[in-house]
């Protein structure tokens, strides 16, 4: 029972990391570095820390380009 469970939680991070891993590609961001791509994340990060200004344009921002999938 444990194998089965420790089997479902490894491929429910998998998917979790290949939908997030599809973000940076729908961000128009395949190749740039992977230094890169963390850079901006932690920046991200440090900018939304409290800030829901902030929060609330991105928000926009990603609901419109997810709002251009289904045109």
């Amino acid at each position: 029972m444990a194998e089965a469970q420790s089997s479902e939680a490894r491929k429910k991070d998998t998917r979790e990391k290949i939908a997030l891993g599809g973000l940076i590609v729908k961000a128009g961001l395949r190749y740039e570095s992977r230094a890169v791509l963390l850079g901006l994340l932690i920046d991200a990060r440090k900018r939304l820390n409290g800030n829901e200004v902030e929060r609330e344009r991105l928000t926009v921002l990603g609901a419109e380009a997810f709002s251009h999938d289904a045109s």
